[in-house]
């Protein structure tokens, strides 16, 4: 369960002011049709998620045990200090054709997600939870929807309500302490 509910929070967290969040605005913005836009952010994420905890728990299973601790410790830390780092939508990341709203967003969200910090947060939770593979995928993802579907739903109401650079530090304070406790963890054991 803990891999489950810190999935979910550091995602959720971490996704506020991100690049697909600014995604998910332009394309609600654009289509102005909710629901298939947030089946293209789920499947999207499920998909891109699933391969980046893969990736976590292959890694965590390579010789490199000893230090795997230690090296999940300081990336939790690098992406609390990478949060504090506002995202900004690049052009060439907007869709150029128009599949429609579900194709579009699934594709673009895809994509958009390549290298992103949740993603590289979900490969070091794969990493840290080894064991709960399914968890860290389902956890991710619905930290991945809490974030995006009110942006959908709701776009420019909650820029108006939620303050990005008060979240954004809640979010960094979340992964150093999360890494700064694994290090505490490691090195009282």
């Amino acid at each position: 369960m803990d891999a489950f509910l810190n999935s979910t929070a550091l995602v959720a967290f971490s996704e506020i002011g991100d690049k697909t969040q600014l995604l998910a605005l332009i394309l609600a913005a654009r289509y102005h049709k909710s629901i298939p836009i947030i089946w293209g952010i789920f499947f999207a994420t499920i998909a891109n998620h699933a391969l980046a905890a893969w990736v976590g728990h292959f890694v965590s299973g390579l010789a490199l045990t000893t230090y795997m601790p230690w090296i999940v410790a300081v990336a939790f830390i690098a992406l609390g200090l990478w949060i504090l780092i506002p995202d900004k939508m690049d052009d060439d990341e907007a869709p150029k054709k128009d599949y429609g709203p579900f194709i579009t967003t699934l594709i673009a969200f895809f994509l958009a997600e390549m290298g992103d910090k949740t993603q590289v947060a979900t490969v070091f939770l794969g990493a840290k939870y080894e064991d709960a593979f399914f968890w860290v995928v389902v956890g991710t993802t619905f930290g991945m929807m809490l974030a995006n579907v009110p942006a959908v739903l709701f776009g420019d109401k909650v820029l108006k309500i939620v303050p990005m650079k008060i979240v954004r530090y809640a979010a960094s304070a979340l992964f150093i302490a999360i890494g700064l406790f694994s290090v505490w963890q490691i090195v009282t054991a």
